[in-house]
């Protein structure tokens, strides 16, 4: 048993969140864990590890029952994500397709487009990923050159993406493309582009620094025609719909970051309670207790955060400058923190084996995607002076 690092009580969680969580564990250490390692090596988790999922309603759980799901609130998805987390399972793109993929169909989809697609996004037949990111666009969505023209009953998609989660298995994308090229932010729409459409490829499987069981890819586009039906939403809207959803993602990141943090923090202490330097073991050392009691007092008073942030996005009053500030917290302590638990396993910790050594490769991205921590600066900045 890990020690206890935070001292004060999670309230979030009933009993049946409670069962949900050890029903979520169990499935991992059985069907996850001991394939991780394969993974990767492999750049892809098993797809058929997502149709097991799928039958355990571990996908997608908020989708209404009426389309297959448990209409579940969001914190059984915080669960599925801190368990995966705390097992060191960085390569499953649950988190991807559940909170942040699966939201926008849920949220902004034609009950024709529910009814073909939900289905199967829960149960594990459905792969999703969302394309924004271009080689030369970020942060910045409004930079994104990817066009879908209308000519008759169908748009034309040009262009491609990057850095793309889920992009080697994904079967249903979300593609941002301008569709008012001229227009800027008014100029954006989403579109539903199924994985087998003429002209739509899926590019090398990137290798990355960590999270190395995750597929991450380049996707291209040229002149794959999809069906006016395939909008997502309303023409032009795709700008405010991602500004919509972007204070669930980051959530999501700061869930993961702080799950992670919790979890490397509490082997470490026990690494240093049982390791011996100049005959007595690191833990009685006065530079380590100073930098675990910095780093749990930082753990602690971010867990509490996430919490609240989690409980407000729960009952529908989280907003952006809010879901900004958690993201940029977690995150930012998440690899100050992992970093301090790397150099307190010396030699160890840089050493692949070591599961400090996987989170401390894992989580410098955290910083990057779902927007950088410069650009959640500016947003909590923005809010400043209204």
């Amino acid at each position: 048993m890990y020690p206890n690092i935070n001292s004060i009580p999670r309230t979030l969680f009933d009993s049946d969140h409670e069962l949900f969580r050890d029903m979520v564990h169990k499935f991992l250490m059985l069907e996850a864990v001991p394939f991780h390692e394969q993974w990767e090596q492999d750049g892809q988790v098993d797809r058929e590890l997502w149709r097991k999922a799928g039958t355990q309603g571990f996908l997608s759980p908020t989708v209404p029952e009426i389309y297959g799901g448990a209409g579940a609130d969001f914190k059984f998805n915080a669960i599925i994500t801190e368990e995966c987390t705390k097992l060191g399972l960085s390569g499953i793109g649950w988190g991807l397709h559940s909170d942040i993929a699966v939201p926008y169909l849920l949220n902004y989809g034609s009950e024709q487009q529910k009814q073909a697609f939900l289905p199967g996004t829960v149960n594990g037949d459905i792969i999703m990923a969302i394309a924004m990111t271009e080689p030369g666009a970020g942060s910045d969505l409004q930079g994104i050159k990817t066009t879908a023209v209308l000519e008759g009953d169908n748009y034309i998609i040009n262009g491609s993406k990057t850095f793309i989660t889920n992009g080697q298995l994904a079967d249903l994308v979300i593609v941002v493309a301008k569709t008012e090229p001229t227009a800027g932010s008014k100029g954006i729409s989403l579109f539903l582009v199924e994985s087998h459409r003429e002209g739509f490829s899926k590019g090398k499987n990137l290798k990355k620094i960590g999270m190395k069981a995750q597929d991450t890819s380049e996707l291209f586009f040229t002149d794959v025609l999809v069906p006016k039906e395939n909008l997502l939403g309303e023409l032009n809207q795709g700008f405010n719909y991602l500004m919509d959803e972007l204070p669930q993602e980051r959530l999501s990141v700061a869930i993961l970051a702080i799950a992670n943090t919790e979890a490397i923090l509490q082997q470490t202490i026990a690494y240093v309670s049982e390791r011996k330097a100049f005959g007595k073991p690191l833990s009685s050392f006065q530079n380590t207790q100073f930098k675990l009691a910095e780093a749990a007092t930082d753990v602690t008073s971010t867990r509490v955060f996430v919490d609240k942030c989690l409980e407000l996005h729960v009952a529908g009053s989280l907003d952006a400058a809010t879901a900004a500030k958690i993201k940029l917290q977690a995150t930012e302590v998440q690899c100050k923190v992992l970093d301090e638990c790397l150099q307190l396993h010396g030699g160890y910790g840089y050493m692949w084996e070591y599961p400090v050594a996987r989170a401390y490769a894992d989580a410098r991205v955290q910083k990057i995607y779902a927007g950088t921590s410069e650009v959640m600066k500016l947003i909590i900045s923005r809010s400043l002076f209204q």
